[in-house]
Order: structure tokens, then sequence, then C-alpha cells
């Protein structure tokens, strides 16, 4: 027995002593951003049956315990605010990836940013992986789009984009007037803001005056349409055409279709009926117009929304998504290898990288993303503290057991001689 409490000391310091490992590697990390913990589990080495004949009942008695495992602790961290779009967090399940020398490398820990050449890295310099928009052509961007489909698990890529990025213009096509010319003699204008293929902002001027002679029972108005130069400095194009109203002051017809803008042809839109420009007397004369078309713009900055897209933001007011972050599941987070810190790398365990998928089945990120969000440690303070003194008196206890084993060896051996 004596022999007995040698091993079981012994056992239960190497043991202890691991579990104070963990629980202080995971107290060292208690302010590393994304960070997930480790807990740790105890069984027995062996256990010894012992028979009494005053009972039926058997009972065991243990000579010895080991760490039996250690798991990845699954909780959430503290959400922490900071002042930037590229930190993000993820709410419940799921990874971001980076790419290693190698191999991705999967972390909880958001704190991304982009670097002198606007490729979105983390803050250690490692590219953040993901599904480029395929809309850049050079340092053009190609089409606006909204959002970014997830590409396959395979085909994600280090998000890089140009550090000077144009938005091109996008001319008028058409101009819609509304608005009421009266019943009078006078004449009267409108006009309207439309965008050349240089991306210039011109002027579409309409200008209304009564056909002589007159035809009842409705009536009929020439019309004159001029782009110009905002200053009226340089005409591009002038069309003349004629527009008839019905007695009640409807629009029934118009001959002016549309006109050159510096290269850009305008499709001229009066309306119909009483749906667009009328002629309508003892009532105030009115005009408002829309014209499509956008201009040019430059490169503002990259930003990250709370979908994971990167998005472009111009000088003209433009927004376009470029890019989307990744977000990976797998199978067994627990089967994740720890390479430091926040950073995991995948094993025969953990299975491969998987995406999430919609009812129709295309890949999705599956997990809610803030940002100006960090996730913060899992590991609580207070628990840790507690742990580290039931974990120490479990070892001085241990301890304790040798002592007195080897006390009651050398009163044994005494006793002998």
């Amino acid at each position: 027995m004596m022999t007995q409490a040698f091993y079981t000391g012994i056992s239960g310091i190497k043991s202890n002593q691991y579990a104070i490992d963990v629980v202080s590697d995971n107290m060292a990390n208690i302010s590393t951003t994304g960070f997930r913990g480790s807990t740790y589990e105890f069984a027995s080495l062996f256990e010894d049956t012992l028979n009494t004949s005053h009972s039926l009942n058997s009972s065991t008695v243990g000579i010895g315990s080991k760490i039996q495992a250690t798991s990845l602790s699954q909780g959430q961290g503290v959400m922490e605010l900071t002042d930037k779009s590229t930190d993000l967090a993820i709410l419940g399940d799921g990874w971001f990836g980076i790419q290693g020398e190698n191999d991705p490398i999967y972390t909880r820990d958001g704190a991304f940013t982009f670097d002198e050449n606007d490729d979105l890295v983390s803050l250690d310099g490692l590219h953040v992986l993901g599904t480029m928009g395929g809309n850049i052509s050079d340092t053009t961007l190609t089409a606006k789009l909204d959002e970014v489909a997830l590409g396959d698990v395979a085909a994600q890529e280090k998000l890089r984009f140009p550090k000077s990025l144009e938005y091109p213009p996008e001319p008028s096509t058409k101009a819609t007037y509304i608005g009421n010319i009266g019943f009078g003699d006078e004449i009267i204008t409108m006009g309207a803001g439309v965008i050349d293929p240089l991306s210039n902002r011109n002027n579409l001027k309409l200008s209304f005056s009564k056909a002589v002679p007159q035809v009842l029972p409705g009536s009929q108005w020439d019309v004159v349409a001029t782009t110009e130069t905002l200053d009226g400095l340089t005409v591009y194009d002038t069309q003349a055409g004629t527009v008839e109203y019905s007695s009640s002051g409807g629009l029934v017809s118009s001959t002016l279709s549309s006109i050159n803008n510096n290269g850009a042809a305008v499709e001229i839109d009066l309306g119909s009926g009483f749906d667009g420009v009328v002629s309508l007397a003892n009532s105030e004369t009115h005009s408002s117009s829309y014209a499509n078309g956008t201009i040019g713009g430059e490169l503002v900055g990259y930003d990250i929304n709370r979908y994971g897209e990167v998005v472009a933001t111009f000088t003209n007011g433009e927004q376009s998504s470029v890019g989307k972050i990744a977000v990976y599941h797998f199978q067994n987070d627990q089967g994740l290898t720890r390479i430091n810190g926040s950073k995991f790398e995948e094993s025969s365990n953990s299975g491969k990288p998987l995406f999430y998928k919609d009812a129709n089945g295309n890949n999705i990120v599956g997990s809610e993303l803030v940002n100006f969000r960090l996730e913060g440690s899992n590991i609580d303070m207070s628990y840790g503290i507690t742990e580290l003194i039931i974990l120490q008196r479990s070892f001085d206890a241990n301890s304790k057991s040798i002592t007195t084993a080897n006390e009651m060896m050398q009163k044994a051996l005494n006793m002998d001689a």
C-alpha cells in the first residue's frame, strides 16, 4: 500500500501539473483576440476492487490519475467595440481563413486591415482569404455589385485590391420630364442634368412655344431640345419637334424622340396622357425631371460591412462590393490543431473545411458577422483563478501523500532494524 501511495501521489502531481499548465496558458491569453481556451478531463489509471466479508457490495480504490483529454472551449468571447469597419467578429460557429506559408490557417481573430498595397491582411501581415468579385479590370471597376457570391472552398484566394480604382462614367440614356406647361402664349422651359461619355454633367433644355395656327379642339406646341454645357457656352446638339395635347390637356403625341449629348444618344420621355408633361389651363406651371447616368469617380477607400462584403467607395458617392470574406466551418471544431494563440490548422480529426449552403445550394457565410467589433478571449478571469487555486491545492495534497508514504516507509525500515 505504501508503494501504491507513491504511484498515486506521483501520477496526481503529473496530472495536476498538466492541468495547471492548461489553465495557465488560458490565463496568459486572456487578452488575446479570438482566443478559445482549453478544458481538461481527468481519468483513473487503474482501480483495485476491495471485497469485504460484511457486505455483498464491492468497492474500488484508485491507484493513480491522468489527463484523459484536453478539449477546445466553444464559448463565445466578449464583443469588444472598435473604431474600424475592417474589424470583424463572428457570432456563433465559424472561422476566418488566412493564408499561412503553405496551408490556410483558421482563426476567430477578425482584426483585419488594408496594408500599403490595399491587400486585406491580419495584423501580422497574413492575407485574408475570400472570393474576389471579378469586377475589376486593372484599375477600372467593370460592374457595380451589391453582393459577391461566395465561391467554393478550394477556390478561395487572397483578397487583394488595387490602390487606384476608377468608377467609369455611365452616360445618360433617358431623360424623363414631368410638369405643366399651362395654356398661355409664353415660352416654357424645362431642364434636366445629363451625363456624357466624358463624365461631364450637361444640361438638356426643352423650350415649349405654342404652334401657329392652333387646330382645335386640342392644342399644339413647338418644342426645341438643346444639349449644352452647364455654362451654356458649348452646344452639342439641337432637335426640334411638336407635341399635341387633347382638349383636356393630356399628351396625345410627340415627334421629339432623342438628342445627342456629346457622343451619347439620350431618349426624351415626355410621358403620355396625364402622366408626364401636360397642358392644363387655370393651373400653375411647374416642372421636374430625372435622367439616369452617373458621373465617374475615383476610389475613396475600402470598407467591410456586416455581411463580409469588401465595399469600394468612390468620390461620386457610388459604392460597389468587390470581394467577400470567407467563413469556414468544420464537422468537428474540437479536432482542430492549435498552432499558437488563436490560430489553428485542420487535422484528420477536424475534417476538411466546408461552407454552409442555402436552400438553392449556394454557398453562404452561415454565421452572423459584426463589424466594428472584435471577439475577445472566452476565458473568464475569475474562473481561471478559481481553477488554479483548486489545482494547486490538489497538487499540494498529492505532494503531501508522497511525503507521508516516505515517512511511513522510513518508520517501517526502522522497526525492522
